[in-house]
């Protein structure tokens, strides 16, 4: 208890000014405790808001800072949404190294959409034209892990204190500019010398920083379907016959694809296999609110039409699947810190933004997890300077975010213009993707 009293009186330091700066949106909700209402210690240093593979990497290093952490999450348990997806892991292996112990580190294949295959430490990503399957690009990559969401957030969650069934209403600060109050719609309220957003791409802390026009997530004109199916023994050997992990695809026709493994549950039984696979296409705003109450027979019919012009092993997927097989659809979106309004007042180093709830971006290239974790790592460093007294809470947060915006909100534009190359080809060619690969790129955040 004493060493922790010590902590605090580190992170607390003297009275930070508030900063004087307006939230850019007008319509900002973030108000200020009144004094009488303010703890004279917090509950915890670090109050992390959102449970998904970003906020829990960021607990564990933490954790293994000896930082006191509590994650909350809205959903009322662990497995409480049915989607689950997989996701790339690349340049952001070493960072999400940094954040588990070893003995946590050594269980990584685990979390493996097949477990049974190590990623081998030179790969290629292959793009194919998807129309005629002439391999248009393949890209060098260095141990690519696939991994599942559901898998890395079970292992990173791990001798955490979350707390399930906390949805965020509202964040106050102290007057003495120490303190940040979580308020959640059970009239509960936790208090910590820093609040952390890991929230996702529609982040409630997000909005309630910079107001809910600011703060909030910007619709692009592309759309996907996504599949998640098994096979027959037969079927299952001949997809997974084009790659035993992961395979892209452009079409003529402007559309963008996907096809890879998302589970195997047991590699010498096929028929247990699950493939995950998309096709995303340009569509309108407008289109995209026309369609808005398709329900799913619709949403799969439509991709089953365009998947008639695909090669393999695309066209034999959707063609496999029953016309009452469940997808999940979505429009494309993106939030780019880096945009005029888009950067919040941090309150003196009191409250900050990572991962999709900072910089939520298209995924055909294939960074997001990266950068996330990236973040992670980064924020717990800065953490780390508030404990050791090096950095006071201002300026330890401001330059996590001055570094994480240039970097990760440089990504959210490559990104998106990467996604409009992919769904036009015309320019499909110059898209970073085919010229650059899915490494980690210094981007000049202004363009």
């Amino acid at each position: 208890m004493g060493r922790m009293r010590r902590l605090w009186s580190l992170v607390a330091g003297k009275p930070q000014e508030q900063q004087t700066k307006q939230s850019p949106d007008p319509q900002s909700k973030s108000r200020v405790a009144s004094p009488t209402a303010e703890p004279k210690t917090p509950a915890t240093s670090v109050l992390v808001v959102g449970a998904g593979s970003t906020g829990l990497a960021l607990a564990q290093g933490l954790k293994q800072s000896g930082i006191s952490c509590v994650v909350v999450e809205k959903h009322d348990s662990f497995d409480a949404q049915p989607r689950d997806w997989n996701m790339g892991l690349h340049w952001g292996v070493e960072p999400l190294r940094s954040l588990m112990t070893d003995e946590m580190w050594s269980h990584i294949q685990s979390a493996q959409v097949d477990p049974s295959e190590p990623p081998p430490d030179y790969d290629s990503l292959k793009f194919l034209n998807a129309q005629t399957g002439e391999c248009m690009a393949a890209i060098p990559v260095q141990s690519f892990y696939r991994l599942r969401r559901r898998k890395l957030r079970g292992l990173l969650a791990q001798g955490l204190d979350i707390q399930y069934g906390k949805r965020l209403r509202t964040l106050t600060f102290s007057d003495d500019g120490k303190l940040a109050t979580a308020l959640f719609d059970d009239n509960t309220s936790i208090t910590a010398s820093l609040v952390v957003g890991t929230d996702g791409a529609r982040s409630t802390v997000r909005q309630e920083l910079l107001g809910p026009n600011s703060g909030r997530i910007r619709q692009l004109p592309y759309c996907a379907t996504f599949v998640q199916a098994r096979f027959t023994a037969e079927q299952a050997l001949f997809l997974r016959g084009f790659h035993p992990m992961y395979l892209a695809g452009i079409h003529p026709a402007g559309h963008f694809a996907f096809f890879g493994m998302h589970d195997v549950e047991d590699p010498d039984k096929p028929e247990t296999w699950t493939f995950f696979f998309y096709i995303s296409w340009q569509s309108t705003l407008e289109e995209q609110e026309a369609t808005a109450g398709w329900n799913n027979a619709q949403r799969l019919q439509q991709v089953k039409e365009f998947s008639k012009c695909f090669t393999n092993p695309w066209r034999s997927a959707f063609e496999w699947v029953p016309d009452d097989q469940q997808v999940w659809y979505m429009g494309l979106t993106e939030f780019n810190p880096c945009v005029s309004g888009h950067r919040w007042d941090n309150h003196g180093g009191r409250v900050t933004l990572a991962g999709d709830a900072a910089h939520a971006m298209t995924y055909q290239r294939g960074q997001g997890l990266n950068h996330s974790i990236t973040d992670a790592a980064k924020l717990v460093e800065a953490t780390h300077q508030l404990l050791t007294g090096k950095s006071t809470p201002t300026d330890a947060i401001t330059m996590y975010e001055d570094e994480m915006i240039a970097r990760a909100g440089g990504e959210v534009s490559l990104s998106t213009v990467n996604t409009e190359m992919v769904h036009d080809w015309q320019k499909v060619l110059q898209s970073p993707v085919l010229t650059a690969g899915v490494t980690k790129r210094s981007v000049d955040p202004s363009t």
